[in-house]
């Protein structure tokens, strides 16, 4: 090939195919270059039909078209704008300068695109297939858009940073060698990031990414089931919202919405684990009608998330786990049929500040929320799910939450104190409904004056004595600290002794369960 230095005043080199000179042209003249044939099965880039030399040009010829090619003409601004267009060899920018904008659609590529450390302004691969896309620190100053594209090999932009967007909207990427379909960690995307309705063979890493806006994975699946993760995101950070949520079909018009109902929709579904550890969203994370499939060792984690708004309104996982430990909302929107069952959903240490529900959701199905979050008996989920009742106004619901707390700890403690928690419970319930003690006080008052009024009248201790009066003398027995002068003066004997015995112990278990009560209600205070 003629040397490019003699060919900066756009002379043609001299042994260009006829389809290289052809995009010679027009990209001197910033124009489409069109090899299509018409005939939509023949164009498919992803089909099995053959593209022959009349539609093939060579890497290096569009490289250096890119890197050092000739001046526009005049009054045009130079471009590389390819339609089915067969690119053999491979592609290697790798360290380069591109200043021309860049868009090929419905491409075919040889051998795999190398563009580590390469510096574009926009660059477009649409509906393309590509063996493979190195782009390791890419920097863009513009777009990367990759849509409906193909990556048999995967996909890498670790440390890439891209300038505006980043769309991978319908693309289909499958792993590589080890095991990753996208390996993106670290990075940086300064508006949006779209890949919806992409679909993923192999772990999607986005570890220490950033986006700008937000990110989209609306339709997607993400298909890893033989290894831990499908998604693998700690440390991500989306200023707005990240979506795993579904996406309309058919119209144009919906995309980037969440669909109306009535649409056609597409879930977002993974099979596989995902980790969304110590992630920041600005807005929102939101799980609306998303599907999980995992393994027994595989799980949703979401530990130490921060954001105004966790929507868990996905489908109720059929194995593995749900962790939340040490995340941070503020709204708490969910369903009742979302959530795992016991043992499958961990929630140590997370805090929320308001709950949404949406659809029905009871309190007694929020206390089994509660309960399948605590294989062993820990306070602060109820202590949090009772606070965050109380300051919406339901103290009666907050009281239950309590309530239910005390009982699940009965569980735990030895039988001695499984007893004295069976007697709180049965008499005031452990001092959340304290309207019992006056009940229960009555009623053994009752009894006592009953079963008194039938005993001959004692002998008095001394000779001055008040007058024998059965119910002021069961009443006396009851109350523990107050002194109304029966018992200090008559003595029971026989049968009716252990009587008074029994009565004074009920006094005294009525007293300290009150006592207990007060004390946990003067705390909450």
């Amino acid at each position: 090939m003629t040397d490019g230095a003699g060919h900066r005043d756009g002379a043609l080199p001299d042994d260009l195919t006829i389809a290289e000179t052809g995009m010679w042209q027009a990209f001197r003249n910033g124009s489409v270059y069109d090899l299509s044939s018409g005939d939509a099965l023949v164009d498919d880039p992803h089909g099995m039909r053959p593209w022959g030399p009349e539609r093939t040009v060579r890497a290096r010829i569009v490289c250096w078209l890119l890197l050092d090619g000739p001046p526009a003409l005049a009054g045009r601004v130079s471009s590389l704008q390819l339609v089915g267009v067969r690119i053999s060899d491979t592609m290697d920018l790798a360290g380069g300068t591109v200043v021309p904008y860049v868009e090929l659609r419905r491409c075919r590529f040889d051998r795999e695109v190398l563009l580590p450390e390469t510096r574009f302004t926009t660059v477009r691969l649409v509906d393309c297939a590509v063996p493979r896309l190195e782009a390791a620190r890419l920097h863009t100053e513009g777009d990367l858009h990759l849509p409906r594209s193909r990556f048999p090999g995967g996909i890498r932009l670790t440390d890439a940073q891209i300038g505006t967007d980043l769309l991978l909207n319908q693309a289909v990427v499958h792993r590589d060698r080890s095991g990753r379909a996208i390996a993106a960690d670290g990075l940086t995307v300064g508006q949006d990031l779209q890949a919806e309705m992409l679909e993923s063979h192999g772990e999607v890493s986005l570890r220490s990414a950033q986006v700008g806006v937000s990110l989209s994975l609306r339709g997607a699946r993400l298909l890893n089931p033989y290894t831990r993760h499908a998604l693998n995101a700690p440390q991500l950070t989306v200023e707005r919202t990240l979506y795993l949520t579904p996406a309309g079909l058919g119209s144009p018009l919906l995309r980037g919405t969440t669909p109306a109902q009535g649409t056609r929709i597409q879930r977002f579904e993974c099979e596989g684990g995902v980790r969304l550890d110590d992630g920041r969203f600005g807005d929102a994370l939101d799980l609306e009608h998303a599907r999980f499939t995992f393994t027994d060792d595989q799980e949703l984690s979401l530990r130490r998330v921060q954001t105004p708004e966790l929507r868990f309104l996905g489908e109720r996982p059929a194995r593995g786990r749900v962790v939340l430990s040490g995340a941070r909302v503020v709204n708490l929107m969910d369903r009742a049929d979302s959530w795992p069952g016991p043992g499958r959903l961990h929630m140590g240490g997370f805090a929320y500040e308001n709950l949404v529900p949406r659809g029905p959701f009871p309190l007694a199905k929020r206390l089994r929320w509660v309960g399948a979050a605590t294989a062993e008996y820990h306070p602060e989920p109820y202590e949090r799910l009772a606070a965050v009742l109380r300051a919406g106004g339901e103290d009666e619901d907050a009281r239950e939450v309590l309530l239910a707390k005390h009982r699940r700890r009965r569980e735990s403690l030895p039988l001695a104190a499984k007893l004295v928690g069976y007697a709180q419970d049965w008499t005031v319930a452990y001092g959340y409904r304290p309207g019992r003690a006056a009940v229960w006080m009555a009623v053994l008052w009752a009894a006592g004056s009953l079963a008194f009024a039938r005993a001959d009248p004692p002998a008095p201790q001394s000779g001055e004595h008040p007058q024998w009066n059965p119910s002021l003398y069961a009443l006396d027995l009851l109350l523990p600290v107050i002194d109304l002068g029966q018992v200090g003066f008559w003595q029971l004997h026989d049968g009716w002794q252990w009587l008074s015995t029994a009565l004074v112990l009920l006094g005294w278990v009525l007293a300290t369960t009150v006592a207990a009560g007060a004390t946990r209600l003067l705390r909450r205070n």
